[in-house]
């Protein structure tokens, strides 16, 4: 076995039986629970599944050390082959199946794992690709596949957005009325058999046909007001050949992910699932079909809906976040059909409350049959960390807390194998010492915290002048030049950059020889902005891992893994913090190096600061008190660190807010009760501040035309904003007639992909934003931070960034 699959299989190392009652009493249950569930991944292995229905919706892709990410970039620079590449792919895929195979679960995913996407994938088996690609039929490779999802030297990549309200991004398909589609992609089927023949049976995943409409748009020259789901009965003869297919390779069950069914659907879209899947019935016909739904409650029209679907044999429910189905489900199942119970919470790394949970599966079993209930997650573990057993230095206590993708495996089989009454009593109680272990933890609560926030809630917390007095008293002190040109904050990573943090904090560097090291790059960064004559300077972050990470390391309530890595998009991999207990600021955290950076320069430094809201919905979440009191809690914090950069000169400073609308509840009648909750978070951070302090925000890679009015509210001096990946979606909302009086830069240019946009592109981008927007508050900007380009990208794009506004300045003096 090759050393990918060594480390994906190391839980099935080291046996031994051991019960808590043998224990010695000074026994950590911390690290009897670690042990628990390295001993018991093996002892599923031989149990028998007579009974035991187990499932698990998706797994991580990316490997335990982020395999996939490394093979992929080294591909895409040219340093590998495909065949590279796909030898690490085939290493992962198999070790995930057979871990999961050893393990006990019945149900096992395949055509979860993807090279960028899945919705990608979903495209490219659809044969939807966009014309300007020069695709010409036949299987669909990686030229053709990376191009949409990364763009290439001379065309833009697919717009990329926000699966659903998760830090996940998607490709979304560009489509219209006269896309051919054709069976281009036969990736579902070429997995099922790549399992089947290590002996392992699997059940094919597949974006299902409606949701996949829904989550399309029209392409560049088709009318927005153009029905996706008009091409519903196009796209069914395509998923009528992949069903064939697998039923001829000995597929036993499909397994189509419907997520749409939670999201608030009209009568029309609704009764396209009716239509989609009476139209598939014949072809599903001698296979057994799971519709699996995630991410909320499936309101009660959509389950009637669901729930009365031709040739499904199954439906799959998210009961962590969607508690209220529950309810459905008890006012009526259809008879002879299986509930897929997604009761392992597959968004967050707490481990779960067997006991809790078996109570909830004895309940359904009641309802639809003690042989109709398969213990499920709760929607696919794509988006929690891997692996526990890759944390040893991870602390001890929090550790026996938490449960990771592996994990989590194991507790959807303990469950399932419950249930058939063969309840492991060991590995239930340790289960239970390890939530009270948590409950019970002086290092959870701190009291002053918790009265600091509760004392938030007398006031919006306002700045007290509006913000066309606040841009005017800025502008006096700032003199910046009409389209003034910023960046969103980072610059280029390099290997030495990532070489010299890690060796401090292995502390293997000096403190002295990593203030040096850094303050050089800082220093690099200012000169090439300079020399570029960009307005308002960033320090670059040379200093900083990842934009959430570097402020949770610093703050109270936060703990930290080595290997928590969770894809983002694409290579893309965040390694969200823990937050474990109340949050406070015992430091500052940034003045010292944003000073530094101000030194060097007499053009304004904008102090970099990411936001309350953000923090929260990219770390993993404590569970036991509501998200909103966690966020009060860091907006307070981050308050502390804002007045402190206002008191060591700093008179720009950027509080991003990339994941705002992210944190958006899927159900519209949720809205109101979070953005007022997440808005008013924001503000608390800056309420303080003096008007000649200009406080900008940042956003991007979400739909926000639909929370505009909540953007406002936030009250920020300047807003940058994605912008160009979305065909300019955003400047709709400005000619359908909302005013917005403060700073704003919708972004220019993508920089998420390698291409570099000329000066007369970038130019032609700003015209479209002054015919909606007036020119005393535009500002000209990149769409995001640029960390993960390349100096070699980065500076011929900002030169034309930069030269574009210059020559807007000049048309618009001439035309005065």
């Amino acid at each position: 076995m090759n050393q990918v699959s060594h480390q994906l299989l190391a839980p099935f190392t080291s046996l031994r039986v051991i019960s808590v009652a043998s224990l010695p009493s000074s026994t950590n249950p911390s690290s009897f629970f670690s042990f628990s569930l390295r001993f018991h991944f093996r002892s599923f292995s031989s149990f028998s599944l007579r009974a035991m229905a187990s499932h698990i919706v998706g797994y991580p892709r990316m490997g335990p050390k982020r395999e996939l990410k490394f093979a992929l970039e080294s591909f895409w620079d040219g340093k590998s082959s495909a065949e590279d590449l796909q030898n690490v792919a085939t290493d992962l895929r198999s070790s995930i199946w057979k871990q999961m195979a050893d393990a006990g679960t019945k149900f096992i995913p395949s055509n979860t794992f993807s090279y960028y996407d899945q919705v990608l994938d979903t495209t490219a088996m659809l044969g939807a690709v966009p014309p300007r690609y020069g695709w010409n039929g036949g299987e669909i490779g990686f030229d053709v596949y990376f191009s949409m999802a990364r763009g290439n030297a001379s065309l833009p990549a697919m717009e990329m957005t926000k699966w659903f309200d998760t830090n996940y991004h998607y490709i979304v398909p560009e489509l219209g009325p006269d896309v051919k589609f054709s069976y281009a992609s036969h990736k579902a089927v070429t997995e099922y058999k790549e399992a089947k023949a290590l002996g392992v049976e699997t059940v094919p995943v597949i974006v299902g046909p409606v949701s996949y409409l829904l989550l399309s748009k029209p392409a560049k020259d088709v009318e927005k007001s153009f029905s996706l789901l008009s091409l519903l009965d196009k796209i069914l003869p395509v998923y009528k050949e992949v069903v064939s297919e697998l039923k001829e390779a000995g597929a036993r069950w499909i397994q189509f992910d419907e997520p749409k069914l939670v999201m608030d659907l009209n009568a029309y879209e609704l009764q396209a699932f009716t239509r989609a899947y009476s139209e598939l019935e014949a072809a599903l016909a001698g296979v057994h079909v799971l519709v699996e739904t995630y991410f909320a409650d499936v309101p009660a029209d959509a389950y009637k809906t669901l729930t009365s679907l031709k040739g499904v044999t199954g439906f799959g429910f998210d009961l962590v976040r969607g508690t209220k189905t529950l309810d459905l489900i008890k006012g009526g199942f259809p008879s002879g059909k299986f509930l897929f119970a997604g009761v392992i919470d597959g968004r967050n790394i707490w481990a779960n409350n067997l006991a809790s949970s078996l109570d909830t599966l004895h309940a359904l079993e009641g309802i639809v049959g003690k042989d109709k209930v398969v213990v499920s997650t709760s929607c696919s573990l794509l988006h929690t960390a891997v692996d526990l057993v890759n944390e040893p230095k991870l602390d001890k206590e929090i550790k026996s807390w938490l449960a990771f993708a592996a994990q989590k495996v194991l507790e959807v089989n303990a469950l399932a194998k419950a249930l058939t009454g063969v309840r492991d009593e060991a590995f239930f109680s340790a289960n239970a010492l390890a939530h009270a272990s948590r409950k019970s933890s002086p290092r959870v609560t701190n009291e002053s915290v918790q009265q600091a926030a509760a004392a938030l809630k007398g006031s919006d917390h306002r700045r007290a002048t509006n913000v066309s007095t606040r841009l005017d008293a800025q502008q006096k002190k700032l003199n910046l030049p009409m389209l003034p040109t910023t960046t969103i904050g980072s610059f280029p990573q390099t290997m030495d950059l990532r070489r010299v943090r890690r060796e401090y904090k292995a502390k293997k560097v000096s403190e002295d020889d990593y203030v040096k090291a850094i303050k050089e790059e800082i220093s690099k960064v200012v000169k090439i902005q300079e020399e570029l004559d960009i307005d308002v300077l960033v320090h670059g972050e040379p200093e900083r891992n990842d934009m959430v990470e570097y402020f949770g390391e610093q703050l109270s309530g936060f703990a930290f893994t080595s290997n928590g890595w969770v894809q983002s998009y694409g290579s893309r991999c965040v390694k969200p913090p823990i937050i474990y207990g109340d949050v406070s600021r015992p430091k500052a955290m940034t003045v010292f190096w944003s000073s530094m950076a101000q030194s060097m320069t007499k053009r304004p430094m904008k102090g970099m600061l990411t936001g309350p809201v953000t923090i929260l919905n990219w770390s993993f979440v404590r569970n036991d008190q509501p998200r909103h009191e966690t966020c009060y809690q860091i907006a307070l914090a981050i308050k502390d660190e804002v007045e402190d950069l206002e008191k060591a000169g700093i008179t720009v400073i950027q509080i991003d807010e990339a994941a705002l609308r992210e944190g958006l509840p899927l159900r519209k009648s949720e809205h109101s009760f979070y953005l007022d909750w997440a808005v008013h978070s924001f503000r608390i951070t800056n309420v303080g501040v003096q008007d000649t302090t200009q406080i900008h925000t940042h956003m991007c890679y979400s739909n926000f035309n639909d929370i505009i009015n909540s953007i406002i509210d936030m009250d920020a001096d300047v807003i940058t904003i994605e912008n160009s990946r979305s065909d300019e979606k955003l400047l709709s909302v400005f000619r359908e007639g909302v005013k917005y009086g403060a700073g704003i830069g919708p972004g220019v240019y993508d920089i998420h992909s390698p291409r570099i946009p000329s000066t007369e592109e970038i130019a032609d981008r700003i015209k479209k934003m002054l015919a909606v927007l007036e020119s005393n508050i535009l500002w000209v900007n990149p769409d995001c931070g640029l960390k993960t380009r390349k100096y070699s990208e980065v500076k011929p794009a900002l030169s034309n960034v930069v030269a574009a506004a210059k020559l807007l300045r000049t048309e618009l003096a001439n035309a005065k």
